[in-house]
Order: C-alpha cells, then structure tokens, then sequence
C-alpha cells in the first residue's frame, strides 16, 4: 500500500463553540458537532435571509458566512480549513443535528460552510452556486448522477470544466425508502495500486473531457490524470466524460478505474438528512452504490465545489 509519509496531526478535541472527533466509519475523516444554541442563533438571525436572495446577491452568501463565524468564533474557520487541507485527512462531516427540516436552512448552513472554506464555482448545470438534484425510481438523464440503480463508480469533480476545484460539498436534503445508495469515499493515499497508475507514462499525458449536454458545457478540457501538489500525487479522472485518444490510454483509464473500484480503500458513508460531507478534491474519491430498487424511491441532494481561501 502506498502512503505518503508525514507527520499525523490530530484536530480532535473540545473547543469553545464545537467539537472535533474522529468519524466513526472512516480514520481519516472527521465529524464536527456544533454547540445546538450557536445553531439555534445563526438560524435565528438569518431567518429572513432566502436561498433566491443569495443567488441573486452574491455578497449575501459572503454575509452569511461571517454570520455563521461570529456565532461560532474564528477557531472554527481556522479548523476546517485546516482539515480540508490536511494531507491524512482532508474530510469532515457537519450538520444541524435535527433543529429544523427546513430545506432553506438547509441552503443556508452549507453556504455559510462552503464560503468560510473559499470561493465557490458557478455550477452551469443548475445556473447559479450550488445544484440540487433528485434520485427517483425511473430517470432518463445522461449522466449516472440521476440514475439509483447503477453503480456511480468513483470520480473527482470538476474534470470537464476549466477552473480550479479544490473541494466538493454534498450535502443530504431528504430520503425516502432508500435502501443502498451509500456515499462512496476513497483517499488516494489508501489505494493500493496508486504508485503503479500516478507513475504510469500515460496518469501525466492530457485527457479530453466532454460534458453530456445536461451539464450544459460545451468546451472540452485537456487534464493530466495524475499532477503533484507540494509533491504528493492528485488526481482527475470520472470514466464518463473522458475521450482517450488511443486505445492504449483508453485501457489505462479502464484498469486505473477497475482499480479503485475493488480497492479495499473504498468505504460507504451513511449520511442522514440535514448532514454534509465536505472533502478535498485533489484526494479523495467519492460516487454512489446503487439503490436497491423501490418505485417509491427519492433522496435529494445539494452540491457545492470551489476553490480554497488564498489567505
């Protein structure tokens, strides 16, 4: 198993507002339980703020994370960036510990994460800063983002667009009769087969990326499979939207991705309604295990990716 040496620090711990423990289904994520009261407060003091006003004022969104920090304290910004930067980590799980169901709160709470983190990248499937989607029984759409019962196999976001995407936010806004369906994570540094790929001529050569038309980017991009930030292997890869040129890149992109698929690294996250997960782009993996099939199925999501704070 290949795993990038470095020394292990640990972010656990009591603080004033928050808490910090160790995830209880994966070592190297995190979960983070806000004091209820601070949660109670910022709900409060937003009440009026409207998920349509914070797409149609973008600074709103900004507003809204300094609320969120100054009811919570800046130690909290400082923790987790400081995990979503952490090489063993890079991952933590949040959420508003069942004070309300009201999905504009919903909205509300990841934004205020996701901006006291950076900036956040104009998602064109949706047309505006974040995409909420539906799974349901039947679906005719071109992706398997939609689709319950077919393996989402696991990939990186942003590959089919031309900004950086340093980190993705998923955030859990209802499910009904869901059986199956887990989140899928996978650290690069867990995989066992990751030296054998990153070093492989082919993970530097660049890839075309194409987006199906739903997505609603026509450009195609040119990525490197694999790239080095501060010397430590990344990657880029989703197997839909990528158009090798040879056949000898194409049966690369099929190994590599077979590859994870079986690793023992990949785990699946349970994720209750109200919770979101917010992970590093450039080394952890996520997707989708199918659903087990119910006519009466439906989970909806919210998605968020962007880029990090410069300062």
């Amino acid at each position: 198993m290949s795993i990038v040496q470095q020394t292990v620090r640990s972010f656990t711990g009591k603080y004033e507002n928050f808490e910090v423990k160790e995830h209880p289904v994966h070592h190297r994520l995190y979960t983070i339980e806000v004091d209820k009261k601070v949660l109670v407060t910022f709900l409060e003091k937003n009440k009026e703020v409207t998920s349509q006003r914070l797409e149609y004022v973008p600074y709103m969104r900004l507003v809204l994370a300094d609320s969120l920090q100054s009811s919570i304290g800046s130690e909290f910004v400082q923790t987790i960036r400081a995990i979503l930067h952490d090489r063993n980590s890079g991952g933590f799980t949040i959420g508003l510990q069942s004070l309300t169901i009201d999905e504009e709160d919903y909205v509300k709470f990841a934004t205020a994460i996701s901006h006291l983190v950076g900036g956040v990248n104009f998602d064109a499937m949706s047309g505006t800063y974040y995409a909420r989607f539906s799974v349901k029984d039947t679906d005719h759409s071109d992706s398997y983002l939609r689709q319950a019962y077919r393996l989402f196999t696991l990939h990186t976001d942003g590959t089919y667009v031309d900004e950086t995407t340093d980190w993705l936010l998923m955030m859990k806004f209802s499910e009904e009769h869901a059986a199956g369906g887990e989140s899928r994570l996978m650290h690069l540094d867990d995989w066992e087969e990751l030296d054998k790929f990153s070093g492989h001529p082919i993970g530097s050569c660049r890839i075309e990326y194409r987006a199906p038309s739903s997505k609603n980017v026509s450009k195609s991009v040119y990525n490197r499979t694999f790239y080095e930030v501060n010397g430590k292997p990344c990657i880029c890869f989703i197997d839909q939207f990528a158009y090798p040129s040879t056949i000898e890149e194409a049966v690369y992109l099929k190994e590599l991705s077979d590859s994870m698929e079986n690793s023992r690294a990949t785990i699946a996250l349970p994720l209750p309604a109200g919770d979101l997960v917010m992970i590093n782009n450039t080394f952890w993996l996520h997707g989708r295990a199918p659903f087990e099939k119910n006519q009466k199925l439906y989970r909806e999501l919210l998605r968020q990716r962007g880029y990090f704070a410069k300062v």
